[in-house]
Formats: structure tokens, sequence, C-alpha cells
């Protein structure tokens, strides 16, 4: 694996790299949304109103 990074351009490494953070951007966009519509679902679910 070595030899192939060493025998890739600058360019190449550089669209690796890109593709790397694409994907893991992704998957953090993806478990933010998950996280949030949690959230709103155990909201509903929960909240009651405060005693009087």
């Amino acid at each position: 694996m070595n030899e192939d990074r060493q025998s890739m351009t600058r360019e190449e490494r550089l669209a690796a790299k890109l593709r790397e953070n694409l994907r893991r951007r992704k998957v953090q966009s993806r478990e933010m949304e998950n996280r949030t519509e949690s959230a709103i679902e155990g909201e509903g679910l929960s909240k009651k109103e405060p005693p009087r």
C-alpha cells in the first residue's frame, strides 16, 4: 500500500483525501439527522404538562 501512495501524484492524493473527507462528512450528517429526529420524537412522547 505504501508503494501505491508513493506512486500517486500529489493531485491524486488530494483527490483521494477529498473523497474520504466527503464520505466521513456524509456519515456525520446522517448521524446528526438521526439524533435530531430521535430527539424530536422523544420530546413528543415524553413531554408532560407541569403540575399547577
